[in-house]
Formats: C-alpha cells, structure tokens, sequence
C-alpha cells in the first residue's frame, strides 16, 4: 500500500455540472501511518424473483460441503465455496390464517418483515417493518442513500392486485413502517441519476429526456477533477479508479442505449425510458447499478424485484411466450413445468452475473463478495399449491468474515425465514429485539 502523509477524505467526490461521483473505497483513504488494516463497510441486498421455484431442479442433493447443485442452480458451480443452499426456512405468516385466498399479495408483503398482511384493496395497508428497512434506519446515516430499493417490473401501487389483496403487496417487498411500502424504482436512468446526478423530477418526462440528449457524459464533466486526483494516487489507486469510471462510463452508455432503442421501437405496452428492450440486459444493469453503490459506499443496504407477486411477464428471450404466473398453476404438466424450470434457471444465471461482478471487484485484501451478504428466494416454494414453507433460500457472501459458506443447511422443520434475517442484521451492527415471527438467530452460519 502507498502512504501518504495526508489522505483523502472517505467522502471523496468527483464534482462536475450537476454531478457528484462518489469513489471505491482507495488505499489512499486510509489515514497515513495508521494501524491494521482498513474496516470495509458490509452490504446487505435482497433479491426477490416472484410465483415460487421448481422445487425438485432447485433442491441440492447432499448436505453440508458434499452436496451437488441441480439443474436450476447449476450455472453458480463455480461459486460453489462462496454460498449457502439454506433449506427448511418458513414465512408462516404467508398462509391465510383465516382470510382465504391472496397467497402472492401475501408473500411479497411478508418476504421480509414476518408479518401478515391486512387483507384490504383500500388505503388501510398494513405490514410489517423490513428487514431491509430495519438495517437503513440504524446505518443509514452512514451513506448517502439509507437504502436503494429497485424493480425490474413496472406496477401500481394501489388498487387489488390478489383477491382483495393491495398492490401496495405485490409490488413492494420493502416497508419503512408497517403502512408505509418503499415502491421500487424500476427506470435505470432515474437510478443512475439519484447515485451520480442531479435529476429535477418536478420536469415533465418530455422535458427530463430533451435534457438528457443534450446533456454530456457526467465522467466528461468531472474529467479535470479525474486528472487531478489521479496525480495523487499510486499505482494500485490509479488501476482500481480507472476500473470503477469504466463501470460507471459502461453502465451510463447502457442507459443512453436502451433509451435510443425503446425511441426507435414502438412498444404493445408503456415501458419507462431507459428500460433496456431484452430482459437479461436489463437486469444486469439494474444489478450493475447495485455494484457501483456498494464500491462507492453511496448505500449499504438494497433490494431488487426481479419481478413482481403474481408476475405475468413473458420471457420470449429463451423461447417462452406464456405468463410466468399461469404456467407456475401446471397442475403437473410436464410441458409447463419445463418452461417455469426455464424461467428459474435464467433468474439464477442472472444472479451469478451479479455475483461474479462482486468477486471480480477487488477490495483490500478480499473482495466486494467477501465483505457482502446477497440473499436470493422466493416467498413461495410451490407455486403450483401456494406453499409458504421450506422456502427456496440462498445466500452469498461472508459478511463480516464470520460465515463459513460453501455448505447447504437443512433446518429443522418450522424455522422462521425472520431468524435468518436477525443473524444478517447482526453482522450490519444492528440488533432488534425481535423482527415479524423470529425466534432468535440461525447459528448455523459461523459454524462448521
């Protein structure tokens, strides 16, 4: 490591025109001459992916370290060491409990708060707290962004989405307060702005976008400020910065597509600017977004739908013109069967995507991955029979250091998803009393 005798702020900005782009974590933000190694922040994001997963392609064979990966989870064998297949975990509170049918309206509001939802169409929601939302507000103050929620499905958040169930439900897995839902956010270019922009939402969308065409790369704008502080940074600062620019020049260059291709084309349905045409490139990006906040540090907690409860998209990127929702009711259809086993397995590869662009980012000694905890599930395994227990739960990284991943963990029948949740949070520095229906903390994670 280089040593300065004067270091740069943690807080360091590249300032342009309206821009402010916040920097990776460098060797030359560690004060001079100070002692061990530089504290990384932990992340913490949830990704969500709707209407359950094929449970028989998705269960690994084995327990412990020897186990194999089926088909759905194949395409993550290569990180393997850097994961846990948790089994036997429960969201009790997805059942009906006396108010019938709404099992999706049910699972996404409760996915990560543990709570049953009020059954209503009306404005008198009510949920529970987040866990997410648990974390950003203990850490928040820390970042620029106390939390990022972001969606790959645009949807409304009121009116009934699930026999009598809110939209508020379906369409929003986090909750700042058990009334208060945190709607995703799913136009990329409007992410992108929050994180390294100045955008004026008060502009209608016709003005916004004639600014846009007009308006310069903000990396052009901040390019001055870049040579700068290159001159102050050694060699392994210089690599790791010229890296972090190219992401952020790539991701900025994949909106600016995306947008020219969504002009040119004239969809069956709205879709908001900046949505990239094929499914697999926009979820990459909108993970590719998630990374770049973590390196920077703009925020430390996430969640991502990769679609919303009851999701009805198409996928006519690996041949699948039906609904997912209506083919996830197979009623044992082999055919149908195959074509949900196929959804799963892209949202999967996807998640590697996201999973290798962490590992690939250098942090320290380790990597982003090491110092993140990636939760990935459904809050249904059957979707078929609308089965709110032994969900389909994965999680990667190390968090702090303490995880031993590399290891699938059956749980004794019963389990609440929530205790997982209360072990996560312990590792961000926060520790409630109690979240939705847990019982206490898995201690399964640090010990082999």
């Amino acid at each position: 490591m280089i040593i300065f005798n004067k270091h740069l702020p943690r807080r360091t900005f590249l300032k342009g025109l309206g821009t402010a782009i916040a920097l990776p974590m460098l060797d030359a933000m560690v004060p001079a001459m100070s002692s061990g190694p530089a504290k990384y922040p932990v992340r913490m994001t949830f990704v969500y992916v709707p209407n359950g997963i094929m449970q028989p392609d998705w269960k690994p064979t084995g327990v412990g370290k020897d186990f194999k990966f089926a088909r759905i989870m194949k395409s993550l064998e290569s990180l393997r060491e850097d994961l846990f297949i948790l089994s036997g975990l429960d969201d009790h509170n997805g059942n009906a409990l006396g108010d019938g049918p709404g099992d999706h309206g049910r699972a996404g509001a409760s996915f990560l708060s543990g709570v049953h939802a009020k059954k209503t169409a009306g404005a008198d929601i009510a949920g529970g707290i987040s866990v997410d939302q648990f974390a950003a507000r203990e850490i928040g103050s820390k970042t620029r962004l106390q939390s990022l929620e972001l969606g790959c499905e645009d949807s409304n958040t009121v009116g009934n989405c699930d026999s009598g169930y809110s939209c508020a439900y379906t369409n929003s897995i986090s909750w700042r307060t058990p009334s208060t839902p945190m709607p995703p956010e799913v136009n990329p270019r409007l992410v992108f702005e929050r994180l390294f922009g100045t955008a004026d939402y008060s502009l209608d969308p016709e003005t916004r976008a004639r600014r846009t065409r007009y308006r310069k790369s903000i990396l052009d704008m901040s390019r001055e400020r870049t040579q700068e502080l290159n001159k102050k940074l050694g060699p392994n600062d210089r690599r790791k910065l010229d890296e972090y620019l190219f992401t952020v020049r790539d991701i900025e260059q994949r909106i600016e597509r995306a947008e020219k291709e969504n002009r040119d084309i004239q969809p069956t349905i709205e879709k908001p600017g900046g949505v990239p045409v094929d499914f697999r490139d926009y979820v990459k990006l909108m993970y590719d977004l998630q990374l770049v906040a973590f390196q920077t540090d703009l925020t430390r907690v996430t969640t991502l739908m990769v679609g919303r409860e009851g999701s009805n998209r198409v996928y006519p990127e690996i041949d699948i013109a039906d609904p997912h929702h209506p083919l996830t009711h197979h009623r044992n259809n082999a055919e149908w069967i195959e074509k949900v086993t196929k959804i799963n397995t892209l949202h999967v590869e996807l998640l590697g995507y996201f999973l290798n662009k962490l590992k690939s980012t250098r942090e320290g000694d380790g990597n982003l991955l090491d110092h993140s905890m990636v939760m990935y599930g459904s809050g249904l395994s059957d979707g078929n029979k609308h089965l709110h227990e032994d969900l389909p739960i994965l999680l990667a990284g190390r968090g702090d250091g303490s995880f031993k991943p590399g290891r699938h963990i059956v749980h004794k029948q019963g389990t609440p998803l929530t205790n997982l949740y209360m072990t996560m949070l312990t590792r961000m520095g926060v520790d409630p009393e109690k979240i939705g229906d847990s019982t206490g903390k898995l201690d399964t994670l640090d010990t082999l």
